[in-house]
């Protein structure tokens, strides 16, 4: 079952349990997805699917600090049940030791033997850890490794 497919099993489950908040969390994330296919006009598959879902806990994330700093505990309640919806799709994330494994292997592949080589290990590695850990961070360490 592709991921898609997924959701829209648990929207549907989600409705005849008559859960409220999971499923406007369920529908927001099926609404961005549907976005991005019309955007892109195609389909899009788990890997697509992750990187929408990631941008929608980004989102979250920063609204849930703007909440806060603002004093509205309702809305901050409100997007934490959401991120909490959205985190059941989102993949095992990656040990610290697993992101140096990967970092080590491309680093390998693409031979790249300076800062300016980044690029090149940076695009042989986002597809193995997208959705799985935190692109900022693992591209710092490449930076670090490669300088």
């Amino acid at each position: 079952m592709t991921l898609k497919e997924q959701i829209a099993e648990d929207m549907k489950t989600a409705m005849r349990a008559k859960d409220v908040s999971r499923l406007e969390a369920i529908r927001m994330l099926r609404a961005a997805i549907q976005r991005r296919e019309v955007d892109e006009r195609a389909s899009l598959d788990d890997s697509g699917v992750l990187a929408v879902l990631e941008k929608l806990v980004r989102q979250g994330q920063e609204s849930i600090q703007q909440f806060s700093a603002a004093g509205r505990a309702d809305l901050v309640e409100k997007e934490e049940s959401a991120l909490a919806v959205w985190s059941a799709y989102r993949p095992a994330p990656l040990s610290a030791g697993e992101i140096e494994a990967l970092i080590q292997e491309a680093v390998a592949h693409t031979e790249a033997t300076s800062i300016r080589d980044m690029g090149r290990v940076v695009a042989h590695i986002k597809p193995r850890v997208q959705g799985r850990a935190d692109m900022a961070a693992v591209s710092a360490r490449i930076k670090e490794r490669l300088s």
